[in-house]
């Protein structure tokens, strides 16, 4: 049973927003649980959407660019923050 349930992880998909707070716009995602945060920065560059010198943070926390999405307890509906970095 638990084989079954990993196999089928591969296919589970969320469906996420990203708040871009500089454009104050809202951009849905589709996602898997084992992305990570470089692997939706590419989804990003795919929409014509920069993410560079930006942090993404969830619940308040930044998120690590290797952290995966389950990692982060990050679940179907989450919105994550796109902040431009204040250097």
């Amino acid at each position: 049973m638990d084989t079954l349930r990993r196999s089928l992880s591969r296919w589970k998909r969320y469906h996420i927003k990203v708040h871009l707070a500089d454009e104050d716009l809202m951009m849905p995602l589709t996602v898997r649980p084992r992305d990570t945060v470089m692997d939706l920065r590419a989804h990003l560059v795919r929409e014509g959407v920069t993410s560079w010198k930006k942090t993404f943070y969830y619940n308040s926390r930044q998120l690590e660019e290797h952290e995966t999405l389950k990692e982060a307890n990050i679940q179907n509906g989450s919105v994550l923050l796109l902040v431009s970095n204040k250097r």
